[in-house]
């Protein structure tokens, strides 16, 4: 097992000692976390969180849905990966299998009930290359330098703080690290997000794209994006989109 592997598991052990207090946080008046107050708030309107499980796994399978992604997203023997917005682990449970064990999945979620399911089935076909991590709204969370892909699959247009969200999840990504997006061109309020707007909150934390297809057979697109140029201050972040007519 190389450094950064067991750095990356000693990191995981010490962050989920901490409780669920630590998840805790204040929510103003204005219905924003308190440690998302520096940053730009979105435009947009955030779909409801819904059923961690997108769609049956026989259907997902038989499309060949996370076989192509992880293909494109190049996962092999020995990949480090974080699972944000794992739900009860379609892709953790692949993903683990793909990068083998001497690879490493995160799976990352802020439902509790979801990651505890996914424990259970974990310990049940004896993953020992899986960890499990709870997330935040606006932070996900994660140890630094420690992925080679990050995977945000159908989950990123419900995350309420994106700008806040995705400059914590920079420094997560080990040197050549990308994260990789799958969701559907739909309003943000309907689970989806459409590309232009995806490509232009990416941007404006600093991430390039670097790839992107329409070829899923259960719909949707996928993206690619890298780490371009130095972290932007808060205060230096864009707002994509139109503001709200008052």
């Amino acid at each position: 097992m190389s450094a950064r592997h067991l750095a990356l598991l000693s990191s995981l052990v010490i962050l989920g000692g901490l409780g669920l207090a630590s998840c805790q946080q204040t929510v103003p008046e204005n219905g924003r976390s308190g440690a998302a107050g520096e940053f730009p708030s979105p435009y947009r309107p955030v779909s409801e969180a819904g059923d961690t499980q997108f769609s049956n796994e026989a259907a997902r399978d038989e499309a060949g849905e996370a076989q192509f992604v992880m293909d494109w997203a190049g996962i092999k023997l020995g990949t480090t990966v974080a699972d944000i917005g794992a739900g009860e682990g379609y892709y953790t449970i692949r993903l683990a299998e793909r990068v083998g064990p001497k690879g490493r999945v995160l799976a990352q979620d802020i439902n509790r009930g979801a990651l505890d399911r996914l424990g259970e089935r974990v310990t049940r076909e004896q993953l020992d290359n899986v960890a499990i991590k709870e997330g935040a709204v606006d932070d996900p969370r994660l140890p630094e330098n420690s992925f080679d892909r990050i995977f945000m699959i159908h989950m990123y247009h419900e995350v309420d703080e994106p700008y806040a969200f995705l400059w914590r999840l920079r420094p997560a990504l080990a040197k050549g690290g990308e994260v990789i997006v799958v969701d559907r061109d739909r309003a943000t309020d309907q689970h989806g997000i459409p590309p232009k707007l995806l490509f232009c909150e990416f941007a404006a934390v600093g991430y390039r794209l670097t790839g992107f297809s329409e070829e899923l057979k259960l719909g949707g697109y996928i993206a690619r994006f890298s780490l371009s140029g130095p972290q932007p201050a808060p205060a230096e972040i864009k707002t994509c989109g139109t503001p709200p007519q008052k």
